[in-house]
């Protein structure tokens, strides 16, 4: 390991200030830079057993053809999972806006604020079981435990069809999000298990951008169900079952098909798992370390990066719930019928997808995060004021003016939606920013927390009594979307002075670089690692 020494000894001045910055950043005792002694050899101590069998004291380099070759090994076990799984997760959870107008609330009885308390209950359970299910997929085969999930949401989502009334459908919702809360996070460890730090931006679009397919194929698929007629069963309750069969016989089949991680996978030869595993190697995200530890809890406490990504995903949250929930319901009010209804919502999910995509597109394109991420929050106030201000049931139903404004709202409807590409880098940020297993534990819980908070919040704010606009919601969205560019802002300004702290800390000779990446699987914290830099 190579360390960087001052050129000057007239700042050693220079150098006691800044080993005084350290203390009040680094309290863990194996901080890998406030002993210039420590990390001249492979901490075996530090480094998981499992990592340890295939790596070399020192990185290897791999060549580009070589790396593309094992992406696509990559690619081929884990894409799947994630995007498959995260679409059936997606239309799972649009059942429910679907089957508002195919008469599930009419059926079970729904009155006042009871429809928005279906999507709540389900937000509620993730709230509760957020922090154990994270603490278990760190200590556990991470796809095994997913696929139990998967399985068990889909007995679950099948349920649904029992659902004749309000108890009956509060229970069986809240019992889908408690099974349904392992799901990102278990992707956001695998995005970093398995892809490089600049792949995960878009790998990340690649399964959230599954909200929008299931917009397409759940528009579609619920619009053929509408045409069912003489069945014994509903036609909601023939969705649920439909959606609830294939939902089981998905988790099955990634039981055996998805390795849990580069150093179990027995669909790879010997050779391919080092090299995937080195792959990796310079995301100094570490890999697994199934011990949990104290000290990367009170780091992640104290974190402000923490805090930020808890806010971003509560104030994305909280629009996308109530939207996602309402949006069928919205659409209707345009004057649509429930078979145009069903496939506008086809639009609006390919209008995700091209949001999400084109995100991380730009992201990668000019290595900049957030800057883009403040970017698609103006759309979304756009389209906010106009729906909150433009009326249109003063013009007679078949006038020109009419159609125009109807029109113009839900080109608007579609626009408010333009924040997703925030969730979507905001996600990839956590994963590439966030390094040592518990802390990125304990910040993915304070993540999803965030996440599921938001999900209970939103439906609550579309009053039953303001339908079909919604000002109250619509307000609360706007002040949601003004907080969330001044927290986008704070978080930039913070990581640029981190990495701008850290390279003075390597400068001045008070940390030691560690150019051969010694220590890229010690577990050690993105704080801790004064080679780690932030993406912002």
């Amino acid at each position: 390991m190579r360390t960087v020494s001052s050129s000057n000894s007239s700042r050693l001045g220079e150098v006691d200030m800044l080993k005084e910055s350290v203390n009040h950043v680094e309290n863990v005792e194996t901080n890998s830079f406030q002993n210039k002694e420590v990390g001249d050899e492979l901490a075996t101590e530090k480094v998981d057993k499992q990592i340890l069998d295939y790596i070399q004291e020192d990185a290897i380099e791999i060549d580009e053809e070589t790396n593309r070759r094992i992406r696509r090994l990559v690619n081929k076990r884990i894409l799947p999972c994630m995007i498959g799984t995260y679409f059936l997760q997606a239309l799972d959870k649009g059942t429910l806006s679907f089957s508002s107008i195919m008469g599930i609330r009419e059926d079970a009885g729904l009155v006042g604020q009871q429809y928005s308390w279906l999507t709540t209950c389900t937000y509620i359970a993730v709230l509760v079981f957020e922090l154990p299910t994270n603490v278990i997929i760190q200590k556990v085969p991470v796809v095994k435990y997913l696929t139990a999930n998967i399985i068990l949401w889909g007995i679950v989502l099948g349920c649904h069809a029992l659902g004749k009334n309000f108890p009956i459908l509060v229970a069986v919702r809240t019992l889908l999000g408690l099974f349904e809360c392992c799901c990102q996070p278990c992707f956001i460890l695998m995005s970093s298990m398995w892809y490089k730090r600049e792949e995960q931006a878009f790998i990340v679009a690649l399964w959230y951008m599954m909200n929008g397919g299931q917009q397409i194929v759940g528009g579609l698929l619920s619009y053929c169900f509408t045409l069912i007629e003489g069945a014994a069963l509903k036609n909601w309750e023939i969705l649920f079952l439909t959606y609830g069969c294939i939902t089981v016989v998905w988790g099955i089949f990634l039981f055996f098909y998805t390795p849990d991680s580069p150093m179990s996978a027995k669909c790879f030869s010997e050779e391919d798992k080092r090299l995937m595993v080195e792959r990796v190697r310079s995301n100094q995200t570490g890999l697994q370390n199934k011990k949990f530890k104290k000290e990367h809890l009170i780091e992640a406490l104290k974190d402000p990066q923490a805090y930020c990504y808890f806010f971003i995903q509560f104030l994305t949250s909280l629009p996308t719930s109530g939207l996602g929930a309402f949006a069928n319901i919205i659409i209707a009010s345009f004057g649509f019928t429930v078979l145009q209804t069903q496939l506008l919502s086809m639009v609006l999910g390919a209008y995700l997808i091209f949001l999400l995509l084109s995100s991380a597109y730009f992201s990668k394109r000019f290595n900049q995060n957030i800057f883009f991420m403040i970017m698609y929050v103006v759309p979304s106030i756009v389209g906010t004021v106009v729906l909150m201000t433009l009326t249109y049931a003063e013009y007679d139903p078949d006038s020109y003016q009419h159609k125009l404004r109807t029109g113009v709202l839900l080109f608007c409807y579609y626009l408010t939606l333009s924040f997703w590409g925030v969730a979507n880098l905001g996600l990839s940020l956590l994963s590439r920013n966030i390094a040592g297993q518990s802390k990125k534990a304990v910040c993915t819980t304070m993540n999803f927390v965030g996440w599921a908070v938001g999900n209970i919040v939103g439906p609550q704010v579309f009053r039953a009594n303001e339908d079909p606009r919604y000002l109250t919601a619509f307000g609360t969205h706007l002040g949601c979307y003004a907080a969330l560019i001044l927290l986008l802002l704070f978080l930039r300004l913070w990581l640029m002075r981190e990495n701008r702290r850290k390279e003075k800390l390597i400068e001045s000779g008070v940390a030691t670089a560690d150019v051969h990446l010694k220590h890229a699987f010690d577990d050690l914290t993105d704080r801790e690692n004064v080679n780690f830099r932030y993406a912002y």
